[in-house]
């Protein structure tokens, strides 16, 4: 009697964009579930990886120590030190780390007071798994936008600042999806230029799949795009970040 054939293996996980290392998340939060739910949205993130949870200010600006992360996901509601102000202390000791404010609060003044300590984004409470993707992803764009610069063109000055005004996503066509975008995004990620069939192989999706998300962002304004001249054939695609 014959055994039926064994399903194929899981596909690998999609590497970090650009052969890059994953970007570290220190997620802040005194709600143990709503940590847990902000955590897993980041997992979903290609590049982003949680390297710690924390419940409160003095232990957020503990963590950020000893962990060293990349972006912080910072509630303001703590029971100790509330999250404006370890952005402050964050700030004047001298520490860049990213922060992504995550909150209920939507008072003017402590949005303000958000924007003046350095906060990459705002993000109020509750909100869906895209409202943060994307926003990571604009982080990671503005980070790769100055790698390996030491005296940067205004180009990638412009594009280091640019990703972080935006206050919403343009909307995807229909069949494409926020995530897959992501993924997509990123492979041009570090000043790469690629064909859609590049992409294609990178993402692994189809060729077809990679063109219509790459048009997507051409006509977003978030990549551009040139026609390589070579040979007797159509001339190729090439995209690269705005």
């Amino acid at each position: 009697m014959s055994t039926p054939d064994a399903p194929p293996p899981p596909p690998p996980p999609p590497a970090p964009p650009s052969g890059g290392r994953e970007l570290g998340v220190l997620v802040v939060d005194d709600d143990f579930m709503v940590a847990s739910i902000h955590s897993r949205f980041v997992e979903r993130a290609v590049g982003f990886r949680v390297v710690g949870v924390v419940a409160t200010g003095e232990g957020a600006l503990a963590e950020v120590e000893r962990l060293t992360p990349d972006l912080v996901l910072l509630d303001v509601h703590l029971p100790d030190v509330d999250g404006i102000e370890v952005l402050r202390r964050l700030r004047a000791a001298g520490n860049d780390v990213g922060v992504v404010m995550v909150t209920a609060a939507r008072e003017a003044d402590t949005v303000r007071a958000a924007v003046a300590g350095g906060a990459a984004h705002y993000l109020v409470k509750p909100f869906e798994a895209d409202d943060l993707l994307w926003r990571l992803e604009a982080f990671r764009a503005a980070r790769a936008a100055l790698e390996g610069a030491v005296r940067p063109a205004q180009e990638q000055i412009d594009a280091a600042f640019a990703p972080g005004g935006r206050t919403s996503p343009a909307p995807l066509p229909k069949g494409l999806s926020r995530e897959t975008a992501g993924t997509v995004l990123a492979a041009l990620d570090g000043g790469a230029e690629r064909s859609a069939a590049e992409c294609a192989e990178l993402v692994g999706v189809s060729r077809v799949s990679a063109r219509r998300y790459l048009e997507h962002f051409v006509a977003d304004g978030q990549a551009l795009v040139r026609l390589q001249y070579g040979g007797s054939g159509r001339p190729e695609r090439r995209y690269r970040r705005a």
